[in-house]
């Protein structure tokens, strides 16, 4: 392939099937099944939430603290409050708590600087490069939160509903921007 377009990729092909739909149909694979039950979830037990790396809460240019580091521990709390902790990497969830806490930081500057910013040798005014930057890094937690909440769906035996981390994301971005 010339044109460098071929090959797999990730998140590329058939997404797995929720276990959820393998019980309704009858399991046609025939494979053993793990089966996460939601319903005692207040009673479940697991290992303790490995601490964040120092790099979660490094202190950032304009001297704030990054949040990633509560990012990462409401993530893998509520990960553990259904049982599946054990089976994300916590790499995975410091990623995502990255991404989620730069796409605010991001935020946070254009609210600071606003949409346009000075062109370096022209001084006409160009769009915010922080613009861009907030769209990619949204878009990367998006697609690492597809990954974590893949495994919550493949190991549940019911369909979840209710809030999730990912889902509190803009709740997190309102109260940093509003100091609290």
């Amino acid at each position: 392939m010339a044109n460098g377009h071929g090959g797999s990729r990730v998140g590329a092909g058939k997404k797995k099937k929720a276990l959820v739909d393998k019980l309704m149909d009858g399991n046609p694979g025939k494979r053993k099944l793990t089966v996460l039950d939601f319903s005692d979830t207040a009673k479940l037990e697991g290992q303790d939430m490995p601490p964040p790396k120092e790099y979660l809460s490094a202190t950032q240019k304009n001297g704030k603290p990054l949040m990633a580091a509560d990012v990462y521990e409401i993530t893998w709390q509520w990960l553990a409050e259904r049982g599946c902790a054990q089976h994300v990497s916590a790499q995975l969830i410091e990623q995502y708590a990255m991404a989620v806490s730069r796409w605010i930081q991001c935020e946070e500057s254009i609210t600071e600087f606003g949409f346009l910013a000075k062109h370096p040798t022209t001084g006409n005014a160009i769009p915010s490069p922080f613009v861009a930057m907030s769209q990619s890094f949204m878009k990367l937690s998006n697609n690492l939160w597809y990954q974590i909440y893949q495994v919550v769906k493949e190991n549940c035996a019911q369909e979840f509903k209710g809030s999730n981390p990912h889902d509190d994301v803009m709740e997190r971005l309102l109260t940093a921007r509003r100091g609290e």
